[in-house]
């Protein structure tokens, strides 16, 4: 009995020393999903500073491919948006918490109320298939975790 009276209290202390633990643990930061102001920024003008991996995945060099012909125009190169135009994707408003992979699909299939940035709805991609959001999903989410969003 004395053996499981211990035992128990121990518990209860490494229990107590593990609460105060996690309660002084500082939390991070949660990104911002406000979007910068952009007046100061040249009309055109890229809205993030892209960096580039050394190299990418197949299917994220598939990705790019179809990114340049269906989402370039506006996203901009690497996507890294285009001031009036449309918002970066390298950005932490995007990030996969935030915006699933499943949400660039239902983008481009039925275009999205503008809710982040001003630039106005997005529409939905003439031509664009599932396989090719996937794979354009991939090079965004590629560029994303090279510029530290995760």
């Amino acid at each position: 009995m004395d053996r499981q009276l211990v035992a128990l209290a121990g518990g209860f202390v490494l229990a107590g020393a593990a609460a105060i633990y996690w309660s002084v643990q500082k939390a991070p930061a949660p990104a911002s999903m406000t979007a910068p102001d952009t007046a100061d920024v040249q009309a055109g003008a890229p809205l993030a500073q892209v960096k580039r991996p050394a190299s990418l995945s197949a299917q994220a060099q598939i990705g790019e491919r179809a990114y340049n012909a269906k989402c370039a125009a506006c996203h901009g190169e690497n996507a890294a948006g285009q001031n009036g135009v449309a918002p970066p994707l390298v950005h932490q408003i995007y990030r996969p918490g935030h915006h699933a992979d499943a949400a660039f699909l239902l983008a481009a299939r039925n275009g999205v109320r503008s809710h982040h940035w001003r630039f106005g709805d997005m529409p939905p991609v003439e031509g664009v298939s599932q396989a090719e959001v996937k794979n354009i999903v991939a090079f965004i989410r590629e560029l994303q975790r090279e510029n530290g969003i995760l």
